[in-house]
Parts: C-alpha cells; sequence; structure tokens
C-alpha cells in the first residue's frame, strides 16, 4: 500500500473537518429554531394555505384576518432554570478544583449560566480551555464559551465524548491574531502567512475546494470568514503512532520515545525496550485554501484537545434540546390566544340596533348616536307606526371555554418543560406548606437530570483546567 505523502494526509484531515461540520446541519438548524422560539421569534415556521403557496405562520394567521399574538413561555421557561442554577449551584460551589482566581478572572459563574442558557436551547454546551497571553506577557488559563456554529466534531454515541477522534474550530481572526497563533514568533513566516491571504484567495479558495471535493458555496459559512476578518480552521485529530517503550533498570525510569530512536537505545546494556502503539491528539492550523499553517502535538500536562463538550441527551447519537420540548405547546398557546383576541374584537360588543321607523321627529342619526353614549341619557322613540324600539346587543363569543382551554395548555407547558409554579417561585396553590415544600421537591426533581448533566460537564471542565499546565 502506498503511504499517503504529508500534503495527502493533511488534504485528508481538513476533507474530514468539512464533512464533520456538513453533517451537523441539521444540529445548528434545530438550534436557529429552537433560539428563536426562546426569544420571541415564535410566527415564523413555514406552512402551505389551501393554494399551495409558502408562507410563514405569522403571515399566513395575517391572510386569515388575525393577529399573531406571542406568549412567550419558554424565555421565562430558560430564565427560570438559570436563576434556579445560580441559585442552588454557583452560590453553593463548594467541591470545584479551580482556584478562586482563576474563576474570578474567567468570570466562570457568569459563562457557566451563559452556558446552561445554550444548554437549554441548543443540547450543547462547549467550552474552551487553554493557556494565554496578558498585555504584560504572563501567561494564564483562559477559558471561553465556543458556539455550536463554530465547532465540529465526529459523530459520537458516548455520553461522555470518550469516543471523540476528531474535533475542531473555526476562527474569524484579523490578522495580529492569526500572526500570534500560527507564526510562533517567527517573522519569515508571519511574512508567508501574509502573502496567503493577501493573494487572490477566492480563485485559490474555489480551486482547491474543487480538488478537494467540497462545496465553497454550500459550506459557505466553513471556508469564509466575517468581512474584514481571516478565516483560520483548527483541526485536532486523534492519531497513533509506532513508539519505543524504554526501561532504564539502573535509573529505575520508564521513557517513551518515537520509535526513529530505537537505535539509540538498544546499544545500552542498561535499557530494556519493546515497541508499542501510543495515541496523541495532534492540532492543525489550516488556510481555507488548504495551506497547512501550524502543527503540534497537545503541549499540556492532560495530553488532550481545548475542548470540553456535552451533548444532551445523545441517545443513538441525537441531540435533542429541553427547549425543543416544548415548541408544540407554545404554538397551542399562541394560537389559542389569537383565536380568542380574534373572536373578542369580532363579537357583538354593545351593538344598538335602532328601527328607522322608531327615530323621532327632527332627530338625526348623529343626534341619536350622542344620546345614546351619553351618561343618564334619554333616547325617546316613535312607537306609532310599530312595536320596533332599539335594542342593544351584546355577546361573549363563547369566552369562557376558551379560557379553560388555554388554562389547559398552559398546565400541559408545565408539565412537559417540568418547570411548575412551585419552582417559578409562585403563591402555593395548596394551604399547607408541607405540601407546597412536595411540589417544589418534585419540581427539582423533573429537572434533576439537565442539572447534574451540565455538573458533569462543569466537572470535567474543571479536571481539564487543573491539567492545562505546559509540559516542560
Amino acid at each position: 500500500m502506498k503511504t499517503p505523502t504529508n500534503q495527502e494526509r493533511d488534504n485528508r484531515v481538513l476533507h474530514a473537518a468539512y464533512q464533520a461540520w456538513m453533517n451537523a446541519a441539521g444540529l445548528r438548524q434545530a438550534r436557529l429554531r429552537n433560539k428563536r422560539f426562546t426569544y420571541g421569534d415564535q410566527w415564523g415556521d413555514l406552512v402551505k394555505d389551501h393554494t399551495g403557496r409558502v408562507m410563514t405562520e405569522g403571515e399566513h394567521m395575517a391572510n386569515q384576518g388575525c393577529e399573531s399574538i406571542t406568549n412567550n413561555l419558554i424565555r421565562q421557561l430558560v430564565k427560570t432554570i438559570v436563576g434556579r442554577f445560580r441559585s442552588q449551584y454557583i452560590k453553593h460551589d463548594e467541591a470545584t478544583t479551580v482556584p478562586a482566581q482563576g474563576r474570578i478572572d474567567n468570570e466562570l459563574d457568569e459563562l457557566d449560566s451563559r452556558a446552561l442558557e445554550e444548554f437549554l436551547i441548543s443540547g450543547c454546551c462547549i467550552q474552551r480551555i487553554e493557556t494565554a497571553q496578558e498585555p504584560g506577557g504572563a501567561e494564564y488559563t483562559r477559558v471561553d464559551n465556543v458556539n455550536i456554529n463554530s465547532l465540529f466534531v465526529n459523530a459520537m454515541d458516548d455520553t461522555r465524548a470518550w469516543d471523540c477522534e476528531l474535533i475542531g474550530q473555526l476562527h474569524d481572526l484579523n490578522i495580529a491574531q492569526l500572526l500570534r497563533r500560527v507564526a510562533g514568533g517567527n517573522q519569515r513566516k508571519a511574512a508567508w502567512v501574509r502573502r496567503l491571504y493577501s493573494d487572490s484567495v477566492d480563485s485559490r479558495l474555489a480551486d482547491f475546494t474543487t480538488h478537494l471535493g467540497a462545496d465553497s458555496q454550500q459550506g459557505r459559512d466553513f471556508w469564509h470568514a466575517r468581512e474584514g476578518k481571516c478565516r483560520a480552521i483548527e483541526v485536532w485529530t486523534l492519531e497513533s503512532r509506532e513508539v519505543i517503550v524504554c526501561h532504564n533498570r539502573q535509573e529505575g525510569t520508564l521513557s517513551v520515545v518515537p520509535a526513529s530512536m530505537a537505535q539509540c537505545y538498544k546499544s545500552d546494556p542498561e535499557v530494556s525496550t519493546r515497541w508499542d502503539i501510543a495515541t496523541v491528539w495532534h492540532c492543525r492550523w489550516f488556510s481555507p485554501m488548504g495551506d497547512l499553517l501550524a502543527e503540534y502535538d497537545s503541549p499540556w500536562a492532560h495530553g488532550s484537545h481545548p475542548f470540553v463538550i456535552k451533548l444532551y441527551p445523545l441517545t443513538d447519537g441525537e441531540v435533542h434540546a429541553v427547549v425543543e420540548d416544548i415548541i408544540d405547546t407554545q404554538k397551542h398557546v399562541n394560537r389559542m390566544i389569537s383565536l380568542l383576541d380574534q373572536v373578542m374584537r369580532s363579537s357583538a360588543k354593545g351593538v344598538l340596533l335602532f328601527p328607522e321607523s322608531a327615530l323621532p321627529e327632527g332627530w338625526t342619526w348623529e343626534d341619536a348616536r350622542r344620546c345614546w353614549s351619553s351618561a343618564n341619557g334619554l333616547l325617546p322613540y316613535n312607537p306609532r307606526f310599530s312595536d320596533a324600539r332599539p335594542e342593544q346587543i351584546s355577546s361573549t363569543g363563547g369566552n369562557e371555554n376558551a379560557f379553560r382551554m388555554i388554562e389547559l395548555q398552559m398546565k400541559l407547558f408545565e408539565d412537559i418543560s417540568g418547570v411548575s409554579g412551585a419552582l417559578q417561585g409562585k403563591a402555593p396553590t395548596v394551604q399547607s406548606g408541607g405540601a407546597y415544600q412536595l411540589q417544589s421537591e418534585n419540581a427539582n426533581i423533573a429537572l434533576s437530570d439537565v442539572f447534574e448533566t451540565f455538573e458533569a460537564f462543569r466537572r470535567q471542565r474543571d479536571k481539564k483546567i487543573a491539567g492545562i499546565s505546559h509540559n516542560n
């Protein structure tokens, strides 16, 4: 079998990263829909009218003469869960291994609250832990939340992400940030990188994606940066390598060296060696034109990539967010309120039926309207020609049943989401303090899976922070 060249190997890695990002298109679309509903855009789903024309649900309601009203229950649910997390976990967080100063410097409480909000919306929470330099040159451990739109990872089934073999991030950087990342303080390499991003980028990108078998337009967000930025693609892969395990009997030490160094140790009678296979996390930085900008093995003591990732619930490799479960109920509540509003606006309310024959002599219709609408008004009518008389009509339009339907949907919303009135701090529906306490405990149990999953993510993050120091 022909051994692939370094260029062929790098192209395969970049193509695998592209495929991983494309395979997550459904997840990104689902997240976008969940985000729309969470922040109040709840009439944007596409439907067909009776003619087959495609339009948004809001446009469809408007065509029927109804106003699309939004009563955003999802946003309140998300705020309630995040608020419960802040009060129940952050304020009583005594098990963390992260130094207090590190939590303060990175504002971890705020980062974790926003990561939980993202977790509820998309079913994903991702953080990046790496070493960075302060303006004065001192190194520190930096933690950042990572948007799922810029992350790619291979398909996984393990909820702990132990089967992760490829993971990476899309970066939009200015040229100075890019050079700090990939030039390594080398002036000649920095000049080379500058030329890469200034010489006919579009034509080189089109040629490279064609060669790679990718689509530069369908995967536009993978290859193209925002205006005024440089796109760089960071790819981490778990790779296998031949190594020699060396045991120095005299010094009592065990070391692992590349297989190419085997001869250096075989001549030493005090060292016994054996061949083995080791795995290592290797990083490559690519330009969108396929240029290898930098590569290195994991520089940290934990020996892994810089990401911490939690996908929920990952049954058969699928991600399903908490918000996803309650969108249909939210839509039903909005429809019921909108239809109730339409019924109330179209029902007769205080309409006066005034027979023409009952209009007093010398009166105009404006006189009758003014007299009818005034307090203590006296409206004479002449019954000489018939028994007809003014009659006022008022209708409730069946509002009572509609209100009961809305109450039912609100109750279903609480039952499906697990966020009951007790969890939200509403006034108790029962008189007994013990019963209300039981309601609150049951509400916490309903959300314990979400909180404990997120806590597992935080523990994994704290462990990686502890192992972020450089190998010497």
